[in-house]
């Protein structure tokens, strides 16, 4: 099953003919999580395959330009597709000011409802779930109030043994009660345990996202062991000053991070305009934390 991050943008704030400004879709069995939503990305997702439609939430991590200004074209895109479902955007409080104006403005009568949630950036704190995900907020530290989002899968039932249902006659209704820990009783009365009929749960999966923030080694505890970690990595580590100037992190302080949370592998991005060439960023980084790689438009990796 899908889970899987699609990169839409992974530039920083000032715009370049390399990058577009930071966007990805989670695809989540075939369920889009839009986070964040700088310009470009209605192309980008196109040029992708990516079908706007199957786009329910949306995460912004904060209201910066380059990390909201792709929102007002897609509500409109939305309502020119058709849209009727309700369109859920999870953010803090300053970007729902910016949806209350553009709905007053320019959508008071489009065909669907966008639906805001606040999320306090001071918190780590559950603000989505489903029947097969939730979400958390990770506090971040940027110039404005921002949130970083974690992604887990609930963990799922074990998987029966396609070789036990022959063997045994199981019929197909018994299947789910198999799963959820039932045995199974032959027509002589010979009990099959659970254990023997099933194979373990496939390890759930998950997806920190941490940008825009100065580094903050103290978010290890948080991101402990995910298998996927996107950082910004906005500036080499010999511009820290800079970085910390502006309240962003460099390569090495994301792979120091990611190397302290066991993660599975780090994907950094946010690049500065400045850098003409990120293979540096990403030789800076493998120093710290071999399994690392670039974020780039049109990059998928499946988690």
């Amino acid at each position: 099953m899908e889970f899987e991050l699609n990169i839409l943008g992974c530039g920083s704030a000032k715009p370049t003919t390399r990058h577009q400004p930071t966007s990805q879709i989670l695809n989540v069995r075939g369920k889009y999580f839009l986070i964040d939503c700088g310009e470009g990305m209605q192309t980008q997702m196109q040029l992708m395959g990516l079908s706007m439609a199957n786009i329910g939430h949306v995460f912004i991590s904060h209201n910066h330009g380059d990390h909201v200004f792709g929102l007002p074209g897609l509500i409109g895109t939305m309502d020119l597709l058709g849209r009727t479902a309700e369109l859920h955007i999870h953010a803090p409080q300053q970007v729902g000011e910016l949806l209350d104006f553009l709905v007053r403005t320019y959508y008071a009568d489009i065909g669907y409802k966008v639906l805001f949630h606040p999320v306090d950036t001071r918190q780590h704190t559950l603000i989505y779930e489903d029947r097969s995900i939730t979400v958390h907020s990770i506090p971040l530290e940027h110039r404005v109030p921002s949130a970083g989002f974690l992604f887990r899968e609930k963990p799922g039932l074990p998987h029966i043994r396609r070789e036990m249902i022959d063997a045994f006659q199981i019929p197909v209704s018994q299947i789910n009660n198999i799963k959820a820990g039932a045995s199974w009783t032959t027509e002589d009365g010979t009990v099959i345990s659970h254990e023997r009929l099933t194979t373990p749960a496939t390890p759930p999966r998950s997806y920190a996202y941490c940008s825009d923030t100065i580094y903050l080694p103290e978010l290890k505890e948080i991101l402990q062991g995910v298998n996927l970690l996107y950082h910004e990595a906005t500036y080499f580590h010999e511009r820290a000053l800079r970085a910390e100037q502006t309240r962003h992190s460099t390569a090495l302080q994301a792979a120091t991070l990611a190397r302290d949370a066991g993660v599975g592998q780090l994907c950094i991005g946010h690049f500065s305009a400045s850098i003409k060439d990120e293979t540096a960023l990403l030789r800076e980084a493998k120093s710290v934390f071999p399994n690392t790689v670039l974020a780039k438009e049109g990059l998928v990796i499946s988690i």
